[in-house]
């Protein structure tokens, strides 16, 4: 395709894609299907990757993060993005509006109409527009200078690249609050305790350190949304009130918060920050107060800026959500994928009207850095999450009888084995048998890349776990047809087919079953890993840490963590009765004098030819190793699109690098 053609299909793709994507997400009325859609995208990318020189600031592309940055690079505001003025009582609320009719000169019944909005707790951006395309966005930084994460901020889907309408300003500027939303903002953290990370402290904090990311990447895969709220510079269009300008921008695209409203005199000021504090608990995302603003801008003009403020707005801030009470107890659970948390009982105490008796400790380590003891008094705070957080202990109120938590020998739910694994925070069970991860134990046990059990989905196996017929993995190969003909609508052929594909299972390869296992850092490749060199289960079960490490991609934290499972009794005690059911992990013998014998393969980037499971099980077909880093040893790189580090990397070491249709010529034998 010659440039002309490439971009007549990448201006067509961009819009096509951009107009299925208001109807997925906005519309809910999608016209196509999924794959459809992915075909279209792939497409693009293609192109672009073909002819970088044709990517336009606005395509969808974007969405999904682009090379990681050395660093960020400093942005200078236009004009600055100032702070505001706290007030915290409807005195501080009456003596603004008095000052601003005094600076307008306006008589003392003279009422002023304000525009109030939530005041979101998130972080403050600037996105500046060029002709209706998103070219830029940065920090607040200082108010004077941020710093330039546009890569990041392009990943945000409810930020617009490009302007809806025809006749765009020259110049835009719009300043605004990126904030996570409290559900995704929770199983944002769960999710970072549960892979040993520790949780951040509160949404705003998630947003920041989201925005921060060097790796555009990362940002895209973190839930972020934006509420814009100000303007900067705007060259041709004229905006007359705050009021116009929210309406205007949110049919432009941008999103805004629909509760912001005018209001008259100080009286619609208190009644707003009274139907907000009200609100406030029931709303999707933390906000501590509302912001007052003057509506009119010529008056805004007119009243000016203090050094660090406007003289035109105010901030009038919601109480502290903070309370002091005692710590009674604490008591350590165990979530689904093993990691013991430790959760404070507390005297029940008031917080911004709900009673709270508990507060989450996140893990030992937190409770150590705050020397958080059974029995302390300590301040605790309700910010973004239904279960509170100890923000500090009142040491000054110790009586010398409060006591420290040790870290757990035994799990609490099932006895087994607790490791802590060095460079994580997290505490872990790593038993088969823990009633608490028992059922995410079987889901990926039985899954299509473990021991692939056809049918045994989660509906069944929260059926067997209700009735009592499994109690851990070996149990699966005890159940017999009248144990199923228990289950809500199951007839004796379903029944058949499902013990038949248990029984199926049973001769899997030595590589599945090891994953199957579900140890901790250990997926499918290093399973390979490990099914080759140690060649048998028995062996594998009695290898050392050191012995590990002699396996070429296992480090000490793999090796770790491989040991502790191996090393729990009630794990061995599971694979013994998976053995004694029958159960015969088989070991396929690797191919000696293969076209790819003694070569090293990585595969990066979206193949399209195969998956990348595929492919590696093509070179170990040859002889080959599949290897998932790049490193002087490294022989071939074959890329797909969109390959990021493991690209640059081979090209630095001076790696060959190969498309899919090179390596599928070496398939053949054929020079590539």
């Amino acid at each position: 395709m010659d440039i002309n053609l490439a971009k007549e299909r990448i201006a067509f793709l961009c819009e096509e894609i951009e107009r299925h994507n208001l109807l997925y997400y906005e519309n809910d009325a999608p016209e196509i299907s999924d794959a459809e859609y992915d075909a279209l995208f792939r497409e693009l990318q293609q192109l672009e990757n073909q002819f970088p020189e044709l990517i336009r600031p606005d395509s969808p592309t974007a969405r999904v993060g682009g090379r990681p940055l050395g660093k960020f690079s400093q942005v200078a505001h236009r004009v600055p993005m100032l702070s505001l003025d706290n007030a915290f009582s409807v005195d501080d609320i009456m003596e603004f509006d008095k000052r601003i009719r005094r600076e307008l000169g306006l008589a003392d019944q003279a009422e002023i109409t304000y525009i109030c909005e939530p005041k979101m707790d998130g972080v403050a951006v600037e996105l500046v527009y060029e002709n209706g395309i998103l070219v830029q966005g940065s920090t607040r930084g200082d108010g004077v200078t941020g710093e330039e994460i546009t890569a990041n901020l392009k990943t945000i889907r409810d930020i617009p690249l490009r302007l809806k309408t025809d006749s765009p300003p020259q110049l835009l500027e719009v300043r605004g609050e990126v904030y996570l939303p409290l559900e995704p903002f929770r199983r944002f953290n769960l999710e970072r305790e549960e892979n040993g990370e520790p949780p951040f402290a509160n949404p705003r904090n998630a947003a920041a350190g989201s925005l921060r990311q060097l790796d555009p990447k990362i940002t895209a895969r973190r839930p972020l949304t934006i509420c814009s709220y100000a303007p900067g510079t705007v060259q041709g269009y004229v905006f007359g009130s705050q009021n116009a300008f929210l309406a205007t921008i949110m049919a432009w695209g941008l999103p805004v918060n629909p509760l912001a409203r005018p209001v008259t005199g100080i009286a619609g000021i208190s009644d707003f920050h009274e139907e907000m504090a009200a609100l406030r608990d029931t709303l999707p995302y933390e906000i501590d107060g509302v912001v007052v603003k003057v509506d009119d801008f010529a008056l805004q003009r007119e009243l000016g800026e203090k050094s660090r403020s406007s003289k035109w707005a105010i901030a009038w801030k919601f109480p502290p959500r903070q309370a002091v009470t005692v710590v009674e107890d604490i008591i350590p659970s165990v979530g689904r994928t093993g990691v013991i948390t430790p959760t404070a009982n507390l005297r029940p105490v008031e917080v911004s009207g709900v009673t709270v008796s508990r507060a989450t400790l996140h893990n030992w380590e937190e409770m150590a850095r705050k020397d958080i003891r059974i029995g302390d008094t300590v301040l605790i705070e309700r910010a973004g999450d239904v279960i509170p957080a100890v923000v500090r202990v009142l040491t000054e109120k110790r009586t010398g009888s409060e006591r420290l938590l040790p870290l757990p020998a035994a799990c609490p739910e099932c006895g087994s084995l607790v490791v802590k694994i060095p460079d994580e925070v997290a505490v872990r069970c790593l038993g088969l048998t823990c009633p608490a991860q028992i059922r995410e134990s079987i889901i990926h046990f039985a899954s299509r890349h473990a021991m692939d059990i056809d049918g045994l989905g989660e509906k069944y196996i929260d059926q067997l776990l209700r009735l009592g017929l499994v109690h851990d993995v070996a149990d699966l190969y005890q159940l017999t047809a009248a144990d199923l003909m228990r289950f809500e609508r199951m007839g004796d052929k379903l029944a058949e087919n499902l013990l038949g594909a248990i029984a199926a299972s049973k001769n899997r390869e030595l590589a599945t079953f090891i994953f199957a296992l579900g140890i901790r850092h250990v997926g499918e490749h290093t399973a390979k890993l490990l099914a080759a060199g140690f060649g048998s289960l028995s062996s594998r079960m009695a290898a050392s840490a050191g012995e590990l490490l002699t396996i070429r991609e296992v480090g000490p934290q793999v090796a770790r963590s491989i040991t502790a499972f191996f090393a729990g009794e009630e794990n061995r005690r599971v694979i013994e009765r998976l053995l004694a059911a029958g159960v015969s992990p088989t070991t396929a013998a690797k191919r000696v004098g293969g076209r790819f014998t003694g070569k090293t393969f990585v595969f990066t980037g979206a193949l399209e030819r195969f998956s990348r499971s595929e492919a590696q099980k093509m070179v170990e077909a040859e002889g080959g190793h599949a290897a998932g880093s790049v490193s002087k040893k490294t022989d071939y790189v074959i890329a797909g699109a969109e390959a990021g580090s493991k690209l640059e990397k081979a090209r630095q070491l001076g790696v060959a690098v190969l498309t899919e249709e090179e390596f599928l010529q070496m398939m053949e034998g054929k020079e590539p």
